[in-house]
Formats: structure tokens, C-alpha cells, sequence
């Protein structure tokens, strides 16, 4: 860069001489000299703006990408709590968009402008040279210029900083817009979408149209400073010259010069925008990095290498809002190789305690055990690949069956993916697709039916091999043909393994080996299916209100025997 801006000197230190020597006293032998170094010069500094553009505009890409990884690996890990404060389309935004800036800090604009003040200090020590008084006064009013600049990025820094989060909201709105357009489409809500999408974006152009409004301000008062300073020096150069104390290429150098210290002033207002901009995105994002993440807690020092399955609730409390609590005092084990069911009405409680088994949340009170140790001091990071979890709503990836069966386990060898295949019935459909494995699911999976989608599920917690299971209602919403298709992989997934289920269809855990009652985040009964019938309380009013009292009278032996 040094040499650069050395170079980009050459035009107006030649001046002077082409001026006086050339041009008054006739001197011409010197003319191919003065062109010489003119065209030498210009011929380095392109040559080393080409270098200095290519290798700070990469390393600012670079930056970019880097910023990018660290931050989606870190809200990757962050806890539960904080998703379920934030969306997705506004974290998407800002891992995506608000690092973006970051490049202007190693970009073209900030060679202009470092360069341009590197430049500067040369152009004023020979400004000083040529005319101390048209020097110190151009000086002191751009002094003064500068120093307003610094004030008016203090006053856009937060307009950049709400338009971010304001195009957080927008993106984030956006993104579930078009992941639901089913149900938007089945509403008939298009219009009302897109009257929600017109206010956001009439939301950013009012961001835009102020920070337009205070950067043109700043082009403004740029301009004035500058014709200020043109005038200024005109007029002392003139009268400089008529009294023979400055020669006419000496005040054709210092004009010359002067636009090189006039420069960084006048990029400030660009480049200076640029990097408010970029410093408001850093802002928002370095909030995120800020963020704890869920292996940070002092007391997670527990790293586990395998578990046998033992869960032990110990008087747990929990609440998601200060002194709003949604469970009371929960206790219960369950021994490992045996099936735990929850049932109770919606909002009782079950997912929660499904969270504090996950390690998802905290307990406030009381403690969960896993083989006699709190989970509040393992890392998650060690615990959970312990954990294999099928749900009712499966998510699949936009990806091949192949990678989603493997999300589980990358590392897995062929032959155990296509077994965990073969045992969730997997192949049955996967073989007939002209891309077998290799066939894309689409986003969520939608080119498969829920049962397909269902079963890759179970063989992507086949191939896990978890010793804590958790099945959340898995084939509630399947038809009876693809529920039967599946209870085989079921059957052999929950062998030997701690289950928990989440039951609504009762019919589906007679054969748990404890069912826990969940009401108002109590545990009112606990038991077997039979224990529980013949006490004629909340489960039987629950069985009795689903099935009908005459039905389970007269079941089939065996009937209904089924766990999922």
C-alpha cells in the first residue's frame, strides 16, 4: 500500500517541474524524463492495486465465510430456551446476512480509505513545504468537517442496527410463509400474507429512506466543505502568486496534492457508511457469540461414555416463566429395558418432562438422574448420543433417504445402514424408487407419504442404537396399514432400551411397564394398564372416554396388546 500511494504522487510532484521547467523556461530535455516516471509510476500502482484488490477483497470473502461457520456452529449449540424465543427465519438472517459488512473491513472501499490516509500524511508534510498558511488553514476546516462526520455515524449506527432486526422479522415472516404455504393456500390467506410481507417491507423503506436522508445530509455538507477549501485556496494562491511568493507550479502541485488530502474526508461519507453498516451487523451478531452455550454451565463437567438407562425424577419442579410453574414435584424411575408411558390431557405436562429427559431444559427443583447422576452436571454433548428420539411430526432434510437414514450415525458402515433399513421397513419402499437410496425426499420430506417418512425415522434411531428411548407418539397419525408396516421396527427398536412414550391413542400402551398419569404437572396415577383400569379413576376415565366402557369389556385376548 506504501508504495501505491507513493506512486499515485508522481502526477503532481511532476507537475510542478513540467509547469516551471518545461513549460516557462523551455527546458524540454527534461520532458521525457518527467513523462518517464509519470508512465513508471502508473505502471507500479496498477500493478499493486491489482494485488491489493485481489488479496484483501478474498481475505474479506474469507472473513465472511468464517464469521458465518462460527456463528451457525455456536447457535448450534446454544439451549432450547433460546429457540423458543427466536425464529428461524431471523436467525437465518443473521447467520446469513448481518456477517455480510464484515468484508468492508478488509474490502476495496477500506484500501481506498487506510490508502487514502496514508496518502494524506505524505501530501500534507509537502503541502507544509509549499504554503504553511493555505496548509494549516485547509486543515483546520476539514478538522472540523471530520469531526461532524463522527458525530452523524454515531446518529445512523442504530438506523443500521433497526433495519437489520427489522429485516430479521421480514426474512423470518417470509420463511414461514412459504414453509406453510399449504396452509396458507388452504385459508385462502395470500392476501393477508402479503399484506403482512407490505408492511415489513414498508417498515425497511422507512429505515432507508432515513439513513438515505442523513447520508445525503453528510454528501451535503462534503460538498460545502470542500468548495470552502477550493475557494480558500484559489484566492490565497492568486494572491500567492501576484505577490511572487508562490510560483505558478507550485500552485499548480499544491491544488493537485490537496485533492489527495481532501480524499479521505470525502470517503468517509461512503466508506464511512459502509463500515457503520457493517459495525451495526457485527453488533447484532457478536450478541449471539455472547450467548452461552449449553456445555458452558460451570457444573457440566461429567463426560459419559455409555449409560445403562437408569432415569430417576427427584421432586422436579419446572416452570418456562418465573413463578408460573408447569410441573409439581414429579417423581418416578424407570429401570432400564423398561417402557415408561405418559398419558394425561393436552397441557399437562408430558413434553416438558420429555425436554428435562433430553436435557432440553433444567430442572429448577429437585433433580433427574441418569444412572444415579444429576443431569444438570453431564455434558450434552456426551449424553445425547445416548438418546434416540422418534416423533410424531418426523423432519426429514432435503436430502437423499440415504443421508437422512445416516443423520443419525455419518459414520456408519453399509451394511449397518442397510440392516437399520431392513428392521424399520425402509427397503420395502426404498427398492422400488428408480434412485433407490439415493432418491431426494424434498423439503420435510414432502415427496414421501407420513408412513415412508415415518419409518425413516425409525431407522435413523435403529442406526443410533440409543440406550434412552423417546417416541413421541409415533404412528398417532398414521393410518392403520403403515401402523402396521412399522410395528415390527418398533417392536425390535425398543428392546433392551429405557422407552418413554407419549400415548394419546391409550389402546397403543397397554403392555407399558408403568404408565404415568400426568395432570396440571402432577403425577396423580401410576401403574399398569390393569392396576390402573380396574382403579376406575383418571386413566379409566380417559380409556373409557376414548374407547367406550362396552368395547374394552369384550376385547379379544391379546387385542389391543400392542405398545405403539
Amino acid at each position: 500500500m506504501i508504495v501505491n500511494r507513493v506512486c499515485s504522487l508522481a502526477v503532481p510532484i511532476s507537475s510542478r517541474y513540467l509547469v516551471n521547467n518545461v513549460m516557462y523556461k523551455q527546458q524540454f530535455e527534461r520532458l521525457p524524463l518527467i513523462v518517464g516516471a509519470v508512465a513508471f509510476a502508473a505502471f507500479i500502482q496498477g500493478i499493486t492495486t491489482y494485488t491489493l484488490s485481489k488479496q484483501l477483497s478474498t481475505a474479506g470473502q474469507r472473513l465472511v465465510a468464517d464469521l458465518r461457520i462460527r456463528v451457525q456452529q455456536h447457535i448450534s449449540h446454544l439451549p432450547i430456551s433460546f429457540f423458543d424465543i427466536n425464529r428461524t427465519g431471523v436467525l437465518v438472517t443473521r447467520i446469513m446476512s448481518d456477517v455480510e459488512g464484515v468484508q468492508n473491513l478488509v474490502g476495496a472501499g477500506l484500501i481506498d480509505f487506510v490508502g487514502g490516509i496514508l496518502t494524506g500524511i505524505i501530501a500534507l508534510v509537502i503541502l507544509i513545504r509549499i504554503s504553511i498558511l493555505m496548509t494549516i488553514l485547509t486543515f483546520c476546516i476539514l478538522i472540523v468537517f471530520a469531526w461532524f462526520l463522527k458525530k452523524a455515524f454515531g446518529v445512523t449506527r442504530p438506523i443500521f442496527r433497526e433495519r437489520s432486526r427489522i429485516s430479521a422479522e421480514v426474512t423470518g415472516r417470509l420463511s414461514e410463509s412459504i414453509s406453510g404455504v399449504r396452509v396458507v393456500k388452504g385459508y385462502l390467506a395470500e392476501a393477508a400474507e402479503g399484506q403482512v410481507f407490505a408492511q415489513g417491507a414498508g417498515r425497511l423503506l422507512q429505515n432507508a429512506t432515513s439513513s438515505i436522508t442523513a447520508r445525503s445530509f453528510m454528501s451535503l455538507c462534503s460538498t460545502i466543505a470542500i468548495g470552502i477549501v477550493v475557494s480558500l485556496v484559489m484566492y490565497l494562491g492568486a494572491r500567492g502568486t501576484m505577490t511572487h511568493h508562490l510560483d505558478v507550479g507550485g500552485y499548480v502541485e499544491f491544488t493537485m496534492l490537496l485533492a489527495f488530502l481532501v480524499a479521505p474526508i470525502a470517503l468517509l461519507v461512503s466508506v464511512g457508511t459502509q463500515l457503520t453498516e457493517t459495525f451495526a451487523g457485527l453488533d447484532r451478531t457478536f450478541e449471539i457469540l455472547d450467548e452461552p452455550e449449553e456445555d458452558d454451565e460451570v457444573a457440566r463437567t461429567e463426560a459419559i461414555d455409555s449409560i445403562m438407562g437408569d432415569v430417576a425424577f427427584k421432586d422436579v419442579t419446572f416452570s418456562y416463566v418465573p413463578n408460573t410453574p408447569v410441573l409439581h414435584g414429579i417423581s418416578f424411575e424407570s429401570m432400564p429395558g423398561t417402557v415408561t408411558a405418559l398419558v394425561g390431557s393436552s397441557g399437562s405436562g408430558k413434553s416438558t418432562i420429555i425436554s428435562l429427559i433430553c436435557g432440553f431444559h433444567s430442572a429448577f427443583d429437585g433433580q433427574v438422574l441418569i444412572d444415579g447422576v444429576d443431569l444438570c452436571t453431564i455434558r450434552l454433548s456426551s449424553f445425547r448420543q445416548q438418546l434416540g428420539v422418534v416423533l410424531q411430526e418426523t423432519f426429514l432434510f432435503d436430502g437423499t433417504i440415504q443421508e437422512n437414514v445416516l443423520f443419525s450415525r455419518p459414520n456408519a458402515t453399509e451394511e449397518q445402514l442397510m440392516e437399520a433399513c431392513r428392521i424399520a421397513r425402509v427397503d420395502e419402499f426404498a427398492e422400488r424408487f428408480a434412485e433407490r437410496y439415493q432418491t431426494v425426499v424434498g423439503e420435510r420430506g414432502v415427496r414421501l407419504s407420513g408412513g415412508q417418512r415415518q419409518r425413516i425415522s425409525i431407522a435413523r434411531a435403529v442406526l443410533a442404537d440409543p440406550r434412552i428411548l423417546i417416541l413421541d407418539e409415533a404412528t398417532s397419525s398414521l393410518d392403520s396399514e403403515s401402523e402396521a408396516l412399522i410395528q415390527s421396527g418398533l417392536d425390535f427398536l425398543m428392546q433392551g432400551r429405557t422407552t418413554f412414550v407419549i400415548a394419546h391413542r391409550l389402546s397403543t400402551i397397554r403392555r407399558a411397564d408403568q404408565i404415568l398419569v400426568v395432570e396440571q404437572g402432577r403425577i396423580v396415577e401410576r401403574g399398569t394398564h390393569e392396576s390402573l383400569y380396574q382403579r376406575g379413576a383418571r386413566y379409566y376415565e380417559l380409556y373409557t372416554r376414548q374407547h367406550g366402557l362396552e368395547a374394552n369389556l369384550f376385547l379379544a385376548p391379546g387385542e389391543g396388546d400392542r405398545i405403539i
